[in-house]
């Protein structure tokens, strides 16, 4: 039957996308990254890290003059690797305290190299470590931001660096209403002021003042970088970016993964209004320097034997301090999560975030929509603005997937309505073979005038599946990429809709104590939970809602596809699952009201009784 036929056809579309994604893709990259997990903890016990000391570099410029070619880069120096709460402990500090943040300003250096996000546990457990995003020099992971000065080259003075031992203007804690300042006396006549503010998501406002007592002008270069030591782990996926990124200017969105910046090794660009940093999935770092101000940027990789440290820095036009003058630099630091609102991805009712509060370039693109932005976008505003109402991401899915339904309602009824009438044409199309039972030409001659004269599109049928394939890659998107989905329970045994179902058949839901996903080469396929059994449920019977078809072959084809389906869904995030299970059970109803407003028999309950029928016979 020709609608049956098309019914196939868009279910082994669908289905050989998904089989190409986690065969050649999913699979191969988690295994990838099950290999760089064990290789970086082997280096991780032994390697040394590099710390990172002021050592600018100069280029000679038209005219005569030199300035630096570059903002402070990591000096090739090894020492051993401590212990994060060593490495704090041994340098003064000044404690951070706010309602997402807690760590500490190294007071050696002046650098913010101590950040724990407070609000975001590794595990869904909220006991479990809160998320450390920023660790000291010396640690296993060093990262961490640096401001200042940067002298011409040919100038000998005195200058901070990242030996320099501050002191604190005062005492107290750096929080959201009081601002620390930092200051230290170079002894040759310049005095540097340092004020760091934070606010009460992820920003902090560094304030650089230098006086100038000292008996010639100088000419100074602001600066300001964020430092990464040793490769990241990272997800390994090709719709996600994590490295270096950066809006700059006339220069556009750049993205540099790890792997292909150890290849270029640095990239410069000279740009006004831009940002740049290193993103994770779920956590970034970026300097936004004033708007206005003109920046030579740069990405950049340094190897230290196996290991590499990455830099994204900025310097500011040269600044001349006159004898007696004083001369001020602001530079500013988002260091946090990447939350939608904070970011700026509401361009409305007042949730631009930093994006427009600060006039930023595109930092909504901090967060990687994809080139598919414009579905993907949408996708979560909606589900973003159902959650405002329910608290639960999953209802948030369940009515998302009912607006889907309704937006292409007229498009689904008429190709339910094109199906319904091909069903009832079935007497014509069978008149058909047995009149021309030889000429295949002329049956199909024959079938188009009446597909014509009925109104009939015979491909009508693959539409109401392709169409949810696009839907199906947004909400994977949106789960996979968004913090907000991160660990957001449903309701029951799920507690992370962008994890898959902590369930599993194979293991009797939890009375074996065995994991089968550890299997080899088709282990990923035995993460088999509830949901997806569920969605294998629905989706069989939205396949036995049409007539069984007459061809062996189609028939295999139609018992066999929920079971492969069933499988091939069981590794995925429990959100995306549960939308495709709710999404089979609206296309029965949709499917099934159309079908007998059109006047056809709805032959799901024959089906089935059928099925069982024959299996009891």
């Amino acid at each position: 039957m020709t609608d049956n036929r098309n019914t196939i056809l868009a279910v082994i579309l669908s289905g050989l996308v998904l089989i190409a994604w986690q065969y050649f893709y999913n699979v191969p990259q988690m295994e990838k990254q099950r290999a760089q997990q064990q290789v970086q903890a082997e280096l991780q016990k032994n390697a040394p890290q590099p710390t990172a000391t002021a050592t600018p570099g100069a280029a000679p410029q038209a005219g005569g003059a030199t300035q630096p070619s570059a903002a402070p880069a990591a000096n090739q120096q090894a020492q051993p690797v401590v212990a994060r709460d060593t490495a704090i402990a041994a340098s003064p500090r000044i404690k951070i305290d706010t309602p997402r943040l807690a760590g500490s300003v190294s007071l050696k250096g002046g650098r913010i190299d101590d950040l724990a996000l407070v609000q975001y546990r590794e595990t869904v457990d909220p006991r479990s470590p809160p998320i450390i995003l920023y660790s000291p020099s010396g640690t296993a992971e060093p990262y961490y931001a640096e401001f200042g000065w940067v002298a011409a080259t040919g100038v000998t003075v005195k200058m901070p660096d990242a030996q320099t031992v501050w002191q604190q203007d005062g005492s107290g804690s750096l929080t959201p209403s009081t601002p620390v300042v930092l200051k230290w006396d170079n002894g040759e006549g310049l005095s540097f002021r340092r004020t760091i503010s934070v606010d009460d998501h992820y920003l902090f406002t560094v304030k650089d003042e230098v006086s100038n007592v000292g008996n010639a002008p100088v000419t100074l270069y602001p600066f300001a970088l964020i430092s990464r030591h040793g490769t990241p782990q990272v997800s390994g996926y090709y719709i996600l970016h994590e490295g270096l990124i950066g809006y700059l200017g006339d220069h556009g969105l750049q993205e540099y993964a790890y792997k292909k910046i150890d290849e270029a090794k640095k990239v410069n660009f000279k740009a006004t209004n831009g940002w740049l940093g290193m993103t994770d999935k779920y956590w970034a770092s970026a300097l936004l320097p004033d708007t206005s101000a003109q920046i030579q940027a740069s990405f950049s990789s340094n190897p230290v034997g196996n290991v590499h440290t990455y830099q994204t820095d900025y310097l500011l036009d040269p600044v001349t301090v006159a004898i007696g003058g004083t001369a001020t630099a602001n530079a500013r630091l988002f260091a946090g999560a990447k939350e939608a609102g904070v970011v700026g991805v509401f361009p409305f009712a007042g949730l631009g975030g930093y994006n427009k509060a600060l006039g930023l370039n595109h930092f909504d693109l901090l967060i990687d929509w994809g080139w598919f932005y414009f579905i993907t976008k949408p996708m979560f505003l909606g589900l973003d603005f159902f959650y405002r109402f329910f608290g639960n991401f999953g209802i948030s899915i369940l009515l998302v997937t009912v607006i889907v339904k309704l937006l292409f309602f007229p498009l689904a009824n008429k190709s339910y309505a094109s199906m319904a009438k091909m069903k009832s044409i079935q007497p014509q199309l069978q008149a058909l073979k047995e009149r021309y039972p030889d000429d295949k030409v002329k049956q199909q001659q024959e079938m188009m005038e009446i597909y014509r004269k009925e109104k009939i599109n015979p491909v009508a049928g693959c539409l109401p599946v392709v169409i949810q394939i696009p839907v199906f890659f947004s909400l994977y998107k949106v789960l996979f990429v968004t913090i907000e989905m991160r660990h957001a329970p449903f309701y029951g045994w799920i507690k992370d809709l962008s994890a898959p179902d902590p369930t599993n058949l194979f293991t009797l839901f939890g009375l074996i104590p065995f994991d089968p996903t550890t299997l080899p080469v088709f282990g990923h396929y035995l993460a088999l939970g509830i949901w997806p059994i569920i969605m294998g449920i629905t989706m069989w019977f939205q396949m036995k809602l049409n007539p069984t078809p007459p061809d062996p072959t189609q028939q295999i084809i139609f018992n066999w596809m929920p079971l492969i389906f069933t499988f091939m869904l069981a590794g995925f995030p429990a959100g995306l699952v549960i939308y495709w299970a709710w999404n089979n059970l609206l296309s029965v109803i949709q499917q099934s009201f159309i079908m007998r407003r059109n006047g056809v028999k709805v032959e799901l309950f024959d089906n089935l009784k059928a099925t069982f029928a024959r299996k009891a016979t």
